[in-house]
């Protein structure tokens, strides 16, 4: 009698959950897919990773059966369980020029309800001095973003999942002051032997609801795909991800240094090579695309890497005598039973690669 009674309010909290996710989509302001990616948002809290494992993969969230691993939950809600349930994630990063970013997590079961994760997130982008129009000195001020988290996960069947997490978020830079919220939504596949999950994930549906100074911001709004593997035979998982789904081009078009040139005496278009289409086609390919691996020696020690393509392209220095190795990003993982402690170093560009550090806790 029981069991029927958490199937029918399952069923009750799914249909809710999907009703919600319809209606934050219509009325989500992401409808811009044909605009530059660079600029045309706000809130760079929301596209953060949270945790150094994340971070070290190179992708936006995990698409992986861990009912340890609380931090996954906080970026992808379909994957809450009740695993979770008495657990404490803090995660901090040390950003650039003295900001930093870091959540706190817990997670609770309430049975048939689902499962819950409560977070806060928090943002600071450091002092800064200020000064008038005539420069002189008024002294310093500060700029930070900090959101609350509610996410909940509720599982379908044994294969399938869903979950949302919606989050406020209130923005102070000196006096002005803004405030949003965001909406996630997602579903996942998990195979029987637990070597295989899948989710798809719309992220940042929302909009702001003050502004700065009356001018309204978009969220940065991604709609992605993602999957893990373990192989069966050796002790590592692969990770690929796919972002930003809804829009094709992501590469930056510079009006100083366009792509079509001309012939200086004929003043005609220049035609270019037959594989250059091919060559562009799959540069936008790679853009939307994040590859990560992780070695897992007896579920204790792990250490991992990954890459963006998208990060190498658009950080690229023109001084071509140094390595680029933005994109690329690297840690390594210790778990115990009751502690997990993760490191990350993500390399935005040549001359900051910010760490991470992770820490969870079973009580």
């Amino acid at each position: 009698m029981l069991r029927t009674c958490r199937t029918k309010l399952g069923k009750r909290l799914v249909f809710a959950f999907t009703f919600a996710a319809m209606f934050f989509f219509n009325f989500s302001a992401f409808n811009s897919a044909h605009a530059q990616v660079a600029g045309m948002n706000t809130l760079a809290l929301l596209k953060m990773p949270s945790s150094a494992r994340t971070a070290a993969l190179g992708v936006n969230y995990l698409s992986v059966y861990a009912p340890l691993d609380l931090n996954v939950g906080l970026d992808n809600p379909s994957l809450i369980s009740a695993s979770y349930s008495n657990r404490l994630a803090i995660n901090y990063t040390g950003l650039f020029a003295g900001s930093n970013f870091g959540t706190v997590a817990y997670g609770r079961d309430f049975g048939g309800f689902g499962s819950f994760l409560f977070g806060v997130h928090f943002n600071s982008y450091g002092r800064f001095d200020a000064y008038d129009e005539n420069e002189v000195s008024e002294g310093s001020f500060y700029a930070s973003d900090v959101a609350l988290s509610v996410g909940w996960g509720f599982n379908v069947d044994s294969n399938f999942s869903v979950g949302a997490s919606f989050r406020p978020i209130l923005s102070q830079y000196e006096s002005y002051t803004a405030f949003a919220f965001a909406l996630n939504v997602a579903g996942s596949y998990v195979s029987d032997n637990k070597r295989f999950a899948a989710t798809v994930q719309a992220r940042n549906i929302g909009a702001q609801i003050a502004t700065f100074d009356g001018t309204r911001e978009r969220l940065p709004f991604d709609l992605s795909a993602s999957l893990s593997y373990k192989t069966s035979n050796a002790p590592f998982r692969i990770f690929f991800a796919m972002d930003q789904l809804t829009r094709w081009k992501l590469s930056y078009s510079d009006p100083l240094n366009p792509d079509t040139h001309y012939d200086p005496y004929t003043g005609e278009e220049i035609a270019k090579p037959w594989y250059d289409g091919i060559a562009t086609t799959l540069d936008q390919i790679a853009r939307h695309c994040a590859v990560g691996i992780e070695a897992d020696i007896r579920n204790a020690f792990f250490v991992r890497l990954g890459y963006r393509f998208r990060q190498t392209a658009e950080m690229a220095a023109e001084d071509r005598t140094n390595i680029n190795i933005s994109g690329f990003s690297y840690g390594f993982g210790l778990r115990t039973k009751k502690f997990e402690f993760s490191f990350a170093r993500r390399n935005y560009h040549l001359g900051q690669a910010p760490n991470y550090l992770s820490l969870a806790f079973k009580f």
